[in-house]
């Protein structure tokens, strides 16, 4: 079972399959070459492995593949190669040095190799956009060599990124029952594999979906362990807003976007709150967006389940869940057990990748999340739990990825915002219910795996079709 606090992850923007996985990958290759252990996923091609020293490295080369190749750019992906070579670590950093770092290696042609080894290192040379090459097993490869100061090989390795900062390398993914057991961890108390299941051991247990997440979680740390991690992300989830209210100006790209929830901010506080239900929505747009402009700008992010989502989950925790910018605990708990319950579900049955899903499975994932935890908060039954989920995806069902000039800006901030209300609605809808709901939440998350192999390639995350080729990108 996939860890709730492994869903939510703490990052940088503005893409978590385009720069947090990238920036892991990298560091993770030459972590195996100092380690002299081989790289998961088939060091080959006639190099050598198991014996590799990273001090013996001369030359490292990324070859970026697919979508990583094709919105790469726009989503930071070279830059976060270079934080990941240079040992940075996507959780603790913090942007400004990562992006400083990064800056330096392009002025200085050096790079120091987990922070210690220093090679010369040219991005124009060695930073590979490599358009024409699509990977077989997922549209986000990276395939990384390391070579000796006589050019020979040392080392060479394939992954994936998968989404929401996960990798896989080639073997994992090639061979998925043999990594199975290493792949799900610990033994948990309450296994589940679907929303069926889910539903079952809720009735059986007589527990709701929070508390069986906490009691899986408790088979890898203890649960003052667990909760003070996910006070930790709620926390990073407020501190994002804050930072989103307080900044203005552009966001970096072509496409000059202005920041607007810090003026938007300023107007809601100036003004009568007469209407409640517009003012709700105003703020849910707010505190979504709010988030989402950080992520553009390559600032610290939760990953919910991914950073082009990653406001709306902090959207419904903001408003229903904390007072002010402080997680209410008990809530805040309630509302990000359940949601994880829900989306480590996509993540097993489907994809959160918006390079094999579309925007379906990024925006999409996240409101059907946010639908669930907030009825979970509201006092709902695991039944309409699942309802408010199946009911925040189906509405999202064909959902494309598009973003203009590569760029995590159009329509991905504006996006948030609206599935932010509609995670709401989601919720009250399902509250509402009184019979059982007629399409299941695994017959919607089978619907959302199937639209996203039929969906052409050109609308998902490749900039190559949709509002990407129809709005000029400067």
């Amino acid at each position: 079972m996939i860890s709730a606090l492994d869903l939510f992850r703490i990052g940088l923007g503005p893409s978590s399959s385009h720069t947090v996985g990238p920036m892991r990958i990298a560091a993770r290759f030459l972590q195996g070459l100092e380690d002299s252990a081989q790289t998961g996923g088939g060091q080959t091609g006639g190099c050598q492995t198991g014996t590799a020293r990273l001090d013996a490295v001369a030359r490292v080369v990324v070859h970026l593949q697919g979508s990583l190749a094709l919105t790469g750019e726009g989503h930071g992906t070279p830059d976060a190669c270079l934080m990941g070579l240079l040992g940075l670590q996507p959780e603790t950093v913090d942007p400004e040095f990562a992006h400083a770092a990064a800056a330096q290696v392009r002025a200085t042609g050096r790079i120091a190799l987990l922070g210690r080894r220093e090679i010369a290192f040219d991005p124009a040379r060695d930073l590979v956009l490599d358009f024409d090459h699509i990977p077989d097993l997922h549209p986000n490869g990276m395939v990384l060599a390391a070579f000796a100061q006589d050019g020979s090989g040392i080392a060479r390795a394939e992954y994936f990124s998968t989404g929401g900062g996960f990798f896989s390398s080639r073997h994992q993914l090639e061979q998925p029952a043999a990594d199975d057991r290493v792949a799900q961890g610990p033994p948990v108390p309450h296994p589940f594999g679907s929303g069926a299941q889910l539903l079952e051991t809720c009735e059986t247990t007589g527990l709701d979906i929070a508390a069986i997440m906490l009691a899986n979680e408790a088979a890898r740390r203890p649960e003052a362990e667990t909760l003070a991690g996910l006070d930790a992300i709620a926390d990073a989830m407020n501190q994002c807003i804050e930072r989103g209210l307080a900044r203005d100006g552009l966001l970096p790209g072509s496409l000059k976007v202005r920041r607007r929830a810090r003026s938007i901010h300023q107007s809601l506080i100036a003004r009568p709150q007469d209407n409640q239900a517009e003012t709700l929505m105003d703020w849910l747009n707010l505190y979504a967006m709010a988030v989402n402009e950080e992520n553009a700008s390559g600032g610290r992010v939760v990953t919910a389940p991914t950073n082009g989502a990653a406001g709306i989950i902090p959207s419904l925790l903001r408003q229903y869940c904390s007072e002010g910018p402080r997680a209410i605990p008990a809530k805040a708990h309630r509302y990000l057990l359940t949601a994880a319950g829900i989306g480590l579900l996509y993540k097993q049955r489907a994809s959160i990748s918006g390079a094999e899903m579309g925007c379906q499975g990024e925006v999409g994932v996240a409101c059907s999340m946010a639908a669930a935890g907030l009825a979970a908060v509201w006092g709902g039954t695991p039944v309409q739990v699942c309802a408010a989920a199946e009911i925040g995806m189906e509405h999202n069902l064909g959902l494309t990825c598009d973003p203009v000039g590569g760029l995590v800006q159009i329509p991905c901030i504006e996006r948030n915002a609206i599935a932010a209300v509609k995670a709401v609605n989601a919720a009250k809808l399902a509250l509402h219910a009184g019979e059982t709901p007629r399409v299941s939440l695994d017959q919607v998350i089978e619907t959302m795996r199937q639209t996203g192999l039929d969906m052409s390639s050109k609308y998902k995350e490749t900039s190559q079709g949709g509002l990407a080729i129809n709005v000029v990108a400067c």
